[in-house]
């Protein structure tokens, strides 16, 4: 019985590293051809341009930040004056 353990377990290693071996392979495989998100682009043929740096987008990102830059500018003034009236509010 102790025999057949041992042959059986041999049998997995020569199963299974083979596998583990397949599996990275496949691994490092999919590394180099899946999309890399909105970062920089993937080599060779497999990539393409990010999103984030089309024209269209990259002028959409550009009013955000001006809308958002002119409703801080808001919120700043509205609270200056109402500091100011509470300081004087005789005016």
């Amino acid at each position: 019985m102790g025999a057949a353990l041992a042959i059986w377990g041999a049998m997995l290693d020569r199963l299974f590293f083979p596998l583990i071996a397949a599996l990275f392979l496949a691994m490092v495989a999919l590394a180099a051809v899946w999309p890399q998100g909105l970062g920089d682009r993937s080599p060779g043929p497999f990539g393409h341009e990010p999103v984030q740096r089309t024209a269209k987008v990259q002028a959409a990102m550009k009013r955000e930040t001006e809308a958002s830059e002119q409703r801080l500018r808001s919120a700043r003034e509205a609270v200056a004056d109402m500091q100011a009236r509470t300081l004087s509010p005789t005016q």
